[in-house]
């Protein structure tokens, strides 16, 4: 205020120029931990809501499209959160795990919970993140969303994608492009896998359960398998690097799906000034009631610290 204080006012022209600074100065500080959640009739009246919005030609290239009359308010946290769901790249859909994005709807902020395409295999499903962002960017005007703002995040299979697109999109090697005007700023992931996709087939294909035999089986080809370079291509592990977006990392000890092995290497390389890990010794694949609040109060403290 001190500032102001100092400022003549001499005509409109420094009217205007105080009310700009005082926006700019009030956007910027709003914590999310701040906001109060909104209620379910202040959802309604915030939102619009998209329904399977088609971002490709396949059926399965669909995404629910959230818009908040109130995200634009948020100066710095005006985050538009991408959300990806689980299912092993084999079964579900963008209505199956709704609670994962309730929170972010809660605060207010801009949300698309995406589908991608399913049963034929990582390389084709990873590839639809991009294909959705580089959607939103052609297609802007519609949506006004702050793109240069993105936060990745989903639960297994879809953690996974989050991942690796999320931390590939510096390293030039990576042939899955975003267009120009995208920036991810954040990673959240809930039990997707880091690193050794190896282990994880084994564990699918050796599982006495059917339908979890045809998951391992549908993730790679038989060829993608045999070369290790091909699967390195989607570990994230391969791609961490010191400019890397920030990661918020939740598994758990007991996951019988994506085992503590697989995170074994890809912990250690966690920067401790920007990344956090939540790590439950006796968490199971999925959070339980009370792992899932804790981990949004801590995910917030995360949003507000980018």
């Amino acid at each position: 205020m001190e500032a102001f204080k100092k400022i003549k006012i001499v005509g409109k022209t420094s009217i205007y120029l105080i009310l700009i600074f005082s926006i700019f100065f009030s956007s910027c500080s709003k914590k999310l931990t701040s906001i109060q959640d909104l209620s379910t009739d202040q959802q309604t009246a915030a939102y619009k809501a998209l329904k399977d919005v088609s971002y490709g030609s396949d059926a399965e290239q669909v995404m629910d499209i959230y818009l908040s009359q109130k995200a634009k308010s948020f100066g710095k946290s005006n985050y538009t959160v991408v959300f990806l769901h689980g299912g092993g790249y084999y079964f579900s859909d963008k209505t199956q795990e709704e609670r994962y994005i309730e929170p972010y709807l809660r605060k207010g902020l801009n949300v698309v919970n995406l589908n991608y395409r399913l049963k034929r295999g990582v390389p084709m499903a990873t590839s639809d993140l991009t294909n959705a962002l580089n959607f939103l960017k052609s297609n802007n005007a519609d949506y006004g969303f702050n793109l240069e703002n993105v936060i990745v995040t989903g639960f297994s299979a879809g953690a996974h994608i989050a991942t690796n697109v999320g931390l590939a999109q510096n390293n030039p090697e990576y042939s899955n492009k975003l267009d120009g005007g995208i920036l991810i700023v954040g990673i959240i992931n809930f039990s997707g896998p880091v690193d050794g996709l190896d282990v994880v087939e084994r564990i699918f294909t050796e599982h006495q359960n059917e339908q979890y035999q045809a998951v391992g089986k549908a993730l790679f080809s038989p060829e993608e398998y045999e070369s290790k370079e091909n699967l390195a291509v989607f570990e994230p592990i391969t791609y961490f690097a010191a400019n890397d977006p920030p990661v918020f990392l939740w598994h758990g000890g007991q996951d019988d799906q994506i085992p503590p092995v697989t995170f074994e290497r890809f912990v250690p390389m966690m920067r401790k000034a920007k990344d956090i890990r939540v790590f439950i010794p006796d968490g199971k694949h999925s959070p339980n009631t009370d792992e899932f609040e804790n981990a949004y109060s801590e995910i917030f403290k995360f949003l507000d610290e980018l």
